[in-house]
């Protein structure tokens, strides 16, 4: 049986993505800085990350279709943090950025990594963020590079 997988690691030339909100950005500034720490240790050069900043986990699909759109990538990381408060706003946010991300994704043939946390508690968000659960950042950069290394055997 063949195997076809991706590999962690970048070859230096890779442009890639980091699109995050900015709401919650206690938290979505700690995803951006596990990102990005995890692309530069897999090689990828820093001049060819760009981080654009929405103001919420609500716009990410809009300007990851841009992105997509440009041809300018060869992945994107999209990171955000909707916390659950009191009112049913959380449970419409969630559905339509993850949703929206999903069938953005599914036009185009770019990796697109998915890193938005979606928790009950700013005591969650900030175990995700970098505490006890580790970097969600760091994970979502980790799985877009093997995306990215994935998609290259595939083509």
């Amino acid at each position: 049986m063949n195997i076809i997988e991706g590999n962690i690691g970048l070859s230096g030339a890779e442009r890639v993505a980091i699109i995050a909100s900015r709401f919650n950005h206690i938290i979505t500034d700690r995803l951006v800085e596990g990102a990005k720490d995890c692309f530069l240790r897999h090689n990828g050069d820093e001049k060819k990350l760009d981080l654009i900043l929405v103001p919420g986990a609500y716009e990410l699909p809009f300007v990851l279709d841009r992105l997509l759109d440009s041809g300018k990538y060869q992945g994107i990381c999209t990171l955000g943090a909707i916390i659950r408060g009191g009112t049913p706003h959380f449970d419409y946010v969630s559905a339509e950025a993850t949703k929206g991300i999903a069938n953005t994704t599914l036009k185009y043939t770019t990796p697109v990594s998915f890193g938005v946390l979606t928790t009950d508690s700013i005591e969650q968000a900030i175990e995700r963020a970098g505490s006890k659960a580790g970097n969600k950042g760091f994970e979502a950069m980790s799985a877009l590079i093997e995306l990215i290394n994935l998609y290259k055997q595939l083509a």
